[in-house]
């Protein structure tokens, strides 16, 4: 056995291991196992028990469709040659995507804080971004699943035209991000499921439902019209819309504009909540 390793308290080799050492560091795990681990754990949360957080958000939609279509079909005509039900059909598949990416982030946290098993998701050395990226993934993976799920099941009622494909893709990504950052938000400054709850049902499903899901909003009074052009969930819907029927209240360019930098203003406000640690460290 050589000097320096006897100082630096390596005894060598063990009887019987035939002259090989074992090495002092393990090898470097990847920079993107942690993300991958976390966004693993968090698809399987939600994915355990589809019944409940893809099935019966697809059943509410598919009720909504039958009882609006049952009720208007023939009265309603929003866009030239375009079937109220067809119409109906985009908007309850984004407003399906909205809740959804919202729910899967914000009640994620809050069961975490509830249960105690947070500090077992912030004891590992994940960095805020890996945190981050890992909850707005699953989130948005959440959301284009159960969209997926409303128009497999919605489809074999209504006859829908796809004028844009890819800007209603792109739309439905963007837009499920947006509300997969605020759910993150939300977990993050509740500390009661009421607190939680109030945010769901005061602010995220007024503006989903008043957001032109159902209607048009030049069919409102010019007042309501003003003050639905200060809703940022009616540019995720007319966008999403838009990528269907080739139609829309406001230029696609504008809403992509507006849920682009509302992401990313989010972000990078989130980033700066997990960065210093804001009710999740203290």
């Amino acid at each position: 056995m050589r000097r320096e390793e006897k100082e630096a308290g390596n005894p060598g080799p063990l009887p019987g291991e035939g002259g090989r050492r074992e090495p002092l560091l393990a090898p470097h795990a990847s920079p993107l196992t942690g993300f991958y681990t976390l966004f693993h754990k968090e698809w399987l949360r939600f994915w355990k028990v589809s019944v409940q957080t893809i099935l019966a958000p697809v059943l509410t939609a598919l009720l909504f469709l039958v009882v609006f279509a049952h009720t208007l079909r023939g009265r309603v005509e929003i866009f030239p040659g375009v079937d109220y039900a067809a119409f109906l059909v985009p908007g309850l598949a984004m407003m399906s995507v909205l809740q959804n990416a919202f729910a899967n982030s914000s009640s994620s946290l809050m069961q975490s804080k509830m249960t105690g098993n947070l500090v077992f998701v912030l004891l590992p050395p994940f960095s805020h971004q890996e945190f981050f990226g890992a909850y707005l993934l699953a989130a948005v993976a959440r959301g284009l699943v159960v969209g997926a799920g409303v128009f497999a099941a919605t489809v074999w009622f209504v006859d829908l035209r796809f004028e844009h494909p890819l800007w209603a893709l792109v739309f439905a990504a963007a837009s499920s991000g947006v509300l997969g950052v605020l759910g993150i938000i939300a977990g993050i400054y509740s500390d009661k499921v009421d607190e939680l709850a109030a945010f769901q049902n005061f602010i995220i499903l007024p503006l989903t439902f008043l957001s032109g899901v159902f209607y048009s909003i030049y069919s409102l009074p010019p007042l309501w019209q003003w003050l639905s052009h200060l809703n940022p969930i009616f540019y995720m819907v007319d966008g999403f819309r838009y990528g269907f029927f080739g139609v829309s209240d406001v230029s696609p360019w504008l809403s992509l504009a507006l849920v682009g930098s509302s992401f990313f203003a989010l972000s990078f406000f989130t980033l700066w909540l997990l960065r210093t640690g804001y009710k999740l460290r203290r």
